[in-house]
């Protein structure tokens, strides 16, 4: 059998401020909307510009600093993979939805006052938030 590959990066602006859920077991769930725009230059020299939303899906520690750390039209960079949920409503209609399932959240901007740039993903964004207070950037060598 082959592997496969199924990996998105984006980098865009939240169209709306995160939501924060829990499954029936407990475990934590955030999504939010991304808004990612590119432009160009058509034929007729006119400017044009396309943007694409998407849904974003974060679970358990990222779920958590999601919720915490995005608002609205701030920008972040998003990295995960594609899933395409499906389900019957009360009528018996399917409906289908493609989301990206967030492994790694950085914020972009705007920068804290500090100006540092967090970088969370879900094994290791918790526990630093959880620590006591420390420079993000000491911990994140970049």
């Amino acid at each position: 059998m082959t592997r496969g590959l199924n990996k998105v990066m984006i980098i865009g602006n939240i169209g709306r401020d995160p939501e924060l859920r829990y499954t029936p077991s407990g475990k934590p769930v955030t999504s939010f909307s991304l808004a990612s725009s590119r432009s160009w230059i058509a034929p007729d020299g006119e400017r044009r510009e396309e943007t694409e939303w998407f849904n974003v899906v974060a679970w358990g520690n990222l779920a958590e600093i999601c919720n915490q750390k995005l608002a609205k039209s701030q920008q972040v960079y998003v990295e995960g993979r594609l899933q395409t949920r499906s389900w019957e409503d009360d009528r018996g209609q399917r409906h289908f939805r493609t989301e990206i399932v967030a492994n790694e959240m950085i914020i972009l901007g705007p920068r804290d006052k500090n100006n540092a740039r967090h970088d969370y993903n879900n094994e290791e964004s918790l526990a630093l938030d959880l620590m006591d207070p420390i420079d993000i950037e000491e911990h994140n060598s970049f």
